[in-house]
């Protein structure tokens, strides 16, 4: 902890922190006003709520499948701190556009027509955002931070993301639709004013020419990241958690509203859990590691976090229908018998969740030239993204057939199985490189 608190103080980390914890606020202020304002006040059918929230997540990730590769492009060979600049600015325009939507449609003025499709064109607009400014936020820890500082550094920054994730969610679920238009543009100023006080991060070769064919990019730098088979793992494990999350994140709203009979405000506190207890979990794998970059917790805590799938899946299955007929507020909620069980078995998806992860993010930035750092994120980005894109449609799809919401929470556990399996050929991997390098500095 000696070494957070250091971070904390530190000019080096502190702007770039602030900067991503105001981001991943606006982000979800703006998300989930939307998908709550939709869910409970403009739809009143289960599926059509399951197929709005799916495609608004599916519009924020597609993004980072067509433009990861000329982000990290981007990243790698300009000024990381310019970029940051550039792309806080461009955030302000994207929010107006999404506060005009919010605005129009707590007035009632063509919600449908008019107010719904400005809000999608925002959040596309801030998945375009996120996606030149992802590549940066983990990339520029190496090059700002000490060698034994980078875990530690990758820890706060995904610690304090869930935070921010936390506080966009808690406002979200609480505050009038009006209050959160308002609320996205002067977040929006605020970070950009942050964002001018990240110290410099130029590049460490000479800039080269970008290859703007995206689907050409794309495939090229996927192909050149894959050569080192503990980040090439790495890289599939995070794909297969995040389309975990993307399924259980669609599937909150409309399960909180048609299973548990709960209003918006439980609907938001589920987000809340969730996010604190990827914090803690973020936190804790690094207490545990010591600072050591190492994916040896990973197998066991996405095993754990399938098994709380299960428990979660099995308490909204005996959860017994709202007699009254109504939505059920917090302190009603919390009355519930099966209650405490529910909420703990989401923080302990989310604990074990944040466990697995970190380590992981720790691996793209440690075992590759930092020159090409930022390229190793966007190829992340783009196996990821593509991930989160299936877990979407298929959210899509199955309720679509008609499959009710708790049934597809099996689907989120049999993927943990996959990302353990991926996540221990990682620490086998890990094992042999270990004593391949082992000889190689004895022999120096």
């Amino acid at each position: 902890m000696t070494t957070q608190t250091h971070l904390i103080r530190s000019r080096r980390f502190v702007p770039l922190f602030v900067t991503q914890l105001l981001n991943a606020f606006n982000d979800n202020l703006f998300k989930n006003a939307m998908v709550l304002f939709v869910v409970y006040e403009v739809y009143r059918s289960e599926q059509a709520e399951a197929q709005f929230s799916a495609i608004a997540s599916g519009l924020f990730i597609l993004p980072f499948f067509l433009l990861s590769a000329i982000a990290g492009q981007l990243a790698d060979m300009r000024d990381k701190a310019r970029i940051i600049r550039i792309v806080k600015a461009a955030e302000i325009g994207i929010m107006l556009v999404g506060a005009a939507g919010l605005f129009l449609a707590w007035e009632g003025f063509h919600v449908t027509t008019v107010a719904i499709p400005l809000m999608l064109l925002a959040l596309t607009g801030m998945g375009v955002h996120s996606t030149f400014f992802g590549p940066i936020k983990y990339a520029i820890l190496p090059q700002h931070l000490h060698q034994d500082e980078v875990l530690a550094g990758t820890g706060l920054v995904e610690a304090g993301t869930y935070i921010a994730i936390l506080a966009g969610t808690i406002i979200a679920g609480w505050i009038p639709v009006e209050w959160a238009a308002a609320g996205v543009i002067v977040t929006a100023l605020i970070g950009y004013a942050v964002s001018r006080e990240v110290p410099p991060a130029p590049p460490f070769n000479q800039p080269e020419p970008l290859d703007y064919h995206f689907v050409r990019a794309s495939i090229a730098l996927v192909r050149n990241t894959s050569h080192d088979r503990r980040v090439f793992l790495a890289i599939m494990a995070i794909s297969v958690f995040w389309t975990v999350g993307t399924v259980l994140f669609v599937q909150f709203p409309p399960l909180a509203k048609n299973v548990l009979s709960a209003s918006k405000e439980v609907a938001s506190l589920f987000l809340v859990i969730f996010s604190v207890g990827v914090a803690i979990g973020s936190v804790s794998v690094n207490a545990l590691l010591k600072g050591t970059v190492s994916a040896r917790y990973s197998p066991p805590s996405v095993l754990v976090m399938g098994l709380f799938v299960v428990g979660f899946f099995e308490v909204c299955r005996e959860w017994a229908p709202n007699v009254g007929g109504g939505l059920l507020n917090v302190a009603q909620f919390m009355a519930e018998p099966l209650a405490i069980p529910l909420m703990l078995c989401l923080l302990g998806i989310a604990v074990s969740g944040g466990m697995f992860v970190v380590p992981l993010y720790a691996f793209l930035t440690t075992f590759v030239d930092k020159a090409q750092t930022s390229r190793t994120i966007a190829a992340n980005n783009i196996v990821n993204s593509g991930a989160m894109v299936i877990g979407s449609l298929l959210a899509t799809g199955l309720s679509a057939a008609g499959v009710p919401i708790v049934q597809q929470l099996l689907l989120s556990a049999a993927m943990c199985l996959v990302s353990a399996w991926i996540a221990r050929k990682l620490v086998l991997a890990e094992r042999q490189a270990m004593k391949t390098e082992t000889p190689t500095k004895q022999a120096q």
